[in-house]
Parts: structure tokens; sequence; C-alpha cells
């Protein structure tokens, strides 16, 4: 009987191999099919962005329209506008790299914020920005005028919102700080994010209709849990407890670009741990962002996932600037690295507790970056030669263009001068991480419902497997009970199969 046992064994495992496979390679729902075809787009729209800046310098154009025209494609998509602030919906359609189809709050009302308290996060005052970013409709929402926003807990916005800061001088800091978790389509745009603090065990509402007890928060600038299409842009982060921003669980489809990042340790966390495969989906662009005064490490440090780190200025850190473990893909292109001083930190790029054995296999790749000041990026993998030969079918737009190309990095007007420093009226210190080997918190999951994986076999989920792999799974467990009859039922069995093949 044991034979029969472990042939019937054997066939079965052959057959659910498939579904085996499939479960041990996850992919998200909004993952995209192709990451080289996107890194090929936003290289494209880069050179026709500096192509145009460069022609009508060339024909010494006396149009208004070469003085706001930096190269910059995100920037030159909508600051050209005179009548920007009665347009300020075009923004949505200027985003670039993975998280490009965030839609924000297109199409919907303008929300203008003219309270900047926060009393009480599970009934926020209409006026405030907690009462705005968890209304259930889309939402184009700015600011009356400047404003110091002090939240006492973290904010938790909806989906389908864009926070304007522009024409305002807007600061979020306090308890939190700001959370994106379990949503989608969200751009957050010209915001100072600094001196963040955990707070929690508390009840704080979601939606008009939704309020939930949450955990104590991390003390991130932002965090981002299970979202996806997702666009941070032009905003100024520093000085957090935790990260400027993390992004854990599964979350895709987001670019990082045009911001000024200063006075932290770990600045950019990108992966749950190294055990959570949904995070094998993660893809962000990270573009045009000044990485300046008194940064550490982590920018990022990346788990799984594939990450595009173009055309950004990293003038400080002490540890590392990149940074990975559990195999992550990480395309370097057209960026500026200036090591520190530090004769023992002058390596770009960390793999964090990883033998070397394994991580010569990991895709790191450095094409086009101008390394400053005895800066060394170490490259690995086979992508070398073979994984990025269609993203790089257009050249990264040289290094020599950062200055240029992040000008503006930062909120606009705001301070971002490496030699002047920054600071904020009321505010001293800076905030403390982890040790780089730490695993993210889940101290703000209080509210989760805990269904990690919802996203990933839900109804947002990929097609089912096509008729050819259902075919072939059924035919393997129809040869499995063939068997299973013939081993124990003897030849008799045979008279059988008629009747069990027209089943």
């Amino acid at each position: 009987m044991l034979p029969n046992t472990c042939i019937l064994f054997f066939c079965l495992f052959a057959s659910l191999s498939p579904l085996i496979i499939a479960t041990l390679n996850l992919t998200l729902p909004y993952q995209h099919p192709n990451p080289e075809a996107v890194v090929q787009e936003v290289q494209r729209r880069l050179n026709v962005s500096i192509h145009r800046r460069q022609m009508l310098a060339t024909n010494q154009s006396k149009d208004q329209t070469l003085s706001c025209l930096t190269g910059n494609p995100i920037d030159d998509c909508w600051r050209c506008d005179p009548d920007w602030a009665n347009n300020r919906q075009r923004l949505a359609d200027c985003a670039i790299g993975f998280g490009r189809g965030a839609l924000g709050g297109k199409g919907g009302p303008i929300y203008v914020v003219t309270d900047s308290s926060d009393h009480d996060a599970a009934n926020p005052t209409p006026g405030t920005l907690r009462h705005a970013v968890i209304q259930t409709e889309p939402l184009w929402i700015i600011f009356s005028t400047n404003m110091l926003i002090k939240l006492k807990y973290e904010l938790i916005v909806n989906s389908f919102k864009t926070i304007d800061g522009r024409g305002a001088n807007v600061h979020i800091t306090g308890g939190g700080c700001i959370m994106l978790q379990d949503i989608s389509n969200v751009i957050i745009h010209n915001i100072h994010v600094h001196h963040c603090i955990p707070t929690g065990n508390t009840n704080i509402r979601s939606t008009p209709t939704h309020v939930g007890h949450r955990g104590m928060s991390d003390g991130d600038g932002i965090s981002i849990f299970a979202a996806r299409n997702l666009w941070i842009d032009h905003c100024s982060l520093s000085y957090c407890t935790d990260g400027l921003i993390d992004a854990i669980m599964g979350s895709t489809a987001i670019t990082i670009s045009n911001n000024y990042f200063s006075h932290h340790d770990e600045v950019m966390l990108l992966g749950h741990n190294d055990n959570y495969l949904p995070d094998s989906g993660m893809q962000v662009t990270i573009a045009f962002n000044h990485f300046g005064e008194a940064l550490v490490q982590r920018m990022p440090r990346c788990r799984h996932g594939y990450i595009h780190v173009v055309n950004n200025d990293f003038t400080e850190w002490k540890m590392y600037a990149i940074g990975g473990s559990a195999s992550p893909t990480i395309n370097s292109q057209g960026n500026r690295y200036t090591a520190p001083s530090d004769p023992d930190a002058k390596e770009v790029t960390k793999r964090v507790e990883t033998d070397e054995r394994e991580w010569t296999e990991w895709n790191w790749r450095t094409d086009g970056d101008i390394l400053v000041n005895g800066a060394f990026f170490v490259p690995s993998g086979e992508g070398l030669n073979t994984q990025y030969a269609k993203a790089s079918s257009l050249q990264p737009m040289s290094a020599s263009y950062i200055s240029q190309l992040t000008m503006n990095a930062g909120v606009f007007g705001g301070p971002r001068d490496d030699t002047m420093g920054i600071s904020y009226p009321g505010f001293t210190g800076s905030g403390t991480g982890t040790t780089d080997s730490g695993t993210a918190g889940s101290g703000s999951t209080g509210g989760s419902n805990g269904d990690y994986f919802g996203m990933i076999f839900g109804s947002g989920a990929p097609p089912p497997p096509s008729s050819t792999s259902t075919r072939t799974i059924f035919l393997s467990i129809l040869i499995v009970l063939i068997l299973y009859i013939i081993t124990n039922h003897g030849d008799g069995a045979l008279l059988s199969l008629p009747l069990l093949l027209l089943i």
C-alpha cells in the first residue's frame, strides 16, 4: 500500500505544482508587467523636456516660456501656465514613472481647508484637513492661507484625494503624520512634513461612516501601507521619529519626485521585511529629488521589488545612500552621488546583512551616474548585461543636468540650501530610528482588518489562469484518479475507465 500511496502523492504534487509555483511568485494586481518599459518612458519624457528647452534657448526665443522651463518634465508640464491656480487639476496629468496613474482628486470638486486645528480625530471639524481627507468622493484639497497643522494623531487619507499646497506655505507636523493605508490614487504636493512623532491607541475616523481604534503609529512622515497609485511631489521632509517615507505591505505603483529630504537618519524604507513576498511586486520611481543636509542612510533601503532611481542629487550621507536585502532590483540612472569626507563611507551601496555569494546575483545597476569625491557604486547581477537592455535603449539624461533638474526640489520657495540649514521656529531636535536591519513597525495597523492578501487574491486580482493551464491541471488530476483506481482495485478497475472518461 505504501508504494501506491507514494505514487499517488507524487502525481498529486505534480498536478498541483503550477499552483504552488504561482503562490511563491506573488504578483500585485497593479504591478506593471514590464517595468523596463516604464523606465524607458521616463527617459523619453525627460529627453523631450530637455531638448525643448535647448531648442528654445538656441533660437533665442523671447517667449516667456523659456524662463519657466527647466527640462524637468513634471514641472514643465504645468508651471508655464500663468493661470495654473485656476487649472490646478492639470497637475494630475504630469506624473511620470510607476505612479503616473495616480489620479488624486482629479474630476472632483475643490475643497478649501480654512481651519488648521485638529481637535478631535474621531469627529473632525468641517473645514479642517482631517475632515477633507476622509471623504469618500474625489476631492482636490487646497488651503485658504498659510497653515501650521499640528496633528494629534495620524492623518488617515482616503482614496482619490489630492493635497495641493501650492499658493500657501503649509506645514504638517505632530502625531503620525500622514497614513496611506489600503487606499489608492493619492497625490501629495508642495507640503512641508516634519517633526512627526509616534501617537495612537485611540479612535480615529477614516471615512464619514467609520471610526476605528488605532494602535501606536511609528512616527513616519508619510506611511504607505498596502496602497497603490501614489505620487508624492515637491514636498520637504525632515526630523521625523522613524522614516520620512516608508512603503510596505505590498504597496506599488508609486512615484516619489522633486522632494527635498534633510536632517534624518533612516530616510526611506521600501519593503516590510525580507520574508514578505508580496513586496516583490513593489515598483517605485524615485526621480529629481535632492537628498540633502544631515542625512545618514536609506535613500532608499529596499526589499524585493523594482526601484528606479533616476536623476537625483545625493549631496550627503554618513553610512550609505542605497541599501537593500532580499534581492531587490535597483536601476540607478543619471544620478549624482557626492561621497562624504569619511574614507569609510565612500560606497553608495550597501547589501544589508547578506553574504556576498548571495547578493552577487541581485540586479543592481549604475548607468550614467556621476560619482563625486571618491564615491563608488558596486553593481551586481546578470542584469548588468541583459536585464536592462530595453530600459537603456534611450540613454539616461546626463547627470550634468542634475542641478538644473533638481533646482526646485522641495516645497517651492522653501529653504533647501545645504550651507544655510533648515530651521522650523518652535521645533528642535531630530528624529530617531532603529538599526538598519530592523523591520518596519506595525504599530499603525490597529485599524486594519489584517487581510493583507485580500488585495492579491480578491476582486482586484489578476485574471484567472488561462484555459490551457486549467486543462493541464484537470488532466493531471484525472491521471491521478486513474492510477489510484488501478493500483487499489486491480485490473477489473479498467472496466470503469470508460465511465470515468465520460465525466
